[in-house]
C-alpha cells in the first residue's frame, strides 16, 4: 500500500470559494500539502510541471478539485485533458462547481469525472463538503501507483 502524501489542488477561480476550501482542508488535519491555481491553464501548468510549476516535485496530486467556470481554460476543459494523457487518467478528479446545469452534469460524467459536487451556499455545509473529500480521495481512497 502507497502512502505516500500527494498535493491535493484545487482549481478555483473564486478566491473566496478557494479560501474557504484551504480552511476546511487545514481543519480537517489532512497532511497533504494543498495547491490553489486560478484558472485551467494554471491547473494544466502544475500537472505538467510547466512555467511556474517547472521545477515541482514528481508525481500526481492525490485529488483535483475542480470548478467548472473559471477564465482562460473552464473545467471541463482541464478534465478533457487530463483523461487524453496517460500520466493524468486515472487521477482522481472531483467538479466543485456552482452550476446545476444537468448539460455540466452529463458532459463532466461523460469526461470521466470522479464525482460532481454542487457547491453548498451555507458555509458550514461548504466546510463539511470539502473536508469529507478531502478525507476520502487523500487519506481513504486507494490507487495505483504512478510516475
Amino acid at each position: 500500500m502507497n502512502r505516500d502524501i500527494h498535493t491535493i489542488l484545487i482549481a478555483e477561480d473564486s478566491a473566496a470559494d478557494a479560501e474557504m476550501a484551504i480552511d476546511a482542508l487545514r481543519e480537517a488535519k489532512l497532511a497533504n500539502p494543498v495547491v490553489h491555481v486560478e484558472d485551467g491553464v494554471e491547473a494544466l501548468d502544475y500537472l505538467f510541471r510547466r512555467g511556474a510549476f517547472e521545477g515541482r516535485g514528481k508525481g500526481n496530486p492525490a485529488v483535483v478539485l475542480l470548478d467548472i467556470k473559471m477564465p482562460r481554460m473552464d473545467g471541463l476543459e482541464v478534465l478533457k485533458t487530463m483523461r487524453q494523457t496517460e500520466s493524468l487518467k486515472r487521477v482522481p478528479v472531483v467538479i466543485l462547481s456552482s452550476s446545476r446545469e444537468e448539460s455540466d452534469l452529463v458532459h463532466s460524467w461523460d469526461l470521466g469525472v470522479n464525482a460532481y459536487v454542487v457547491k453548498p451556499v451555507d458555509v458550514s455545509q461548504f466546510f463539511g463538503a470539502v473536508q469529507l473529500l478531502g478525507q476520502f480521495w487523500a487519506v481513504l481512497n486507494e490507487f495505483p501507483q504512478q510516475e
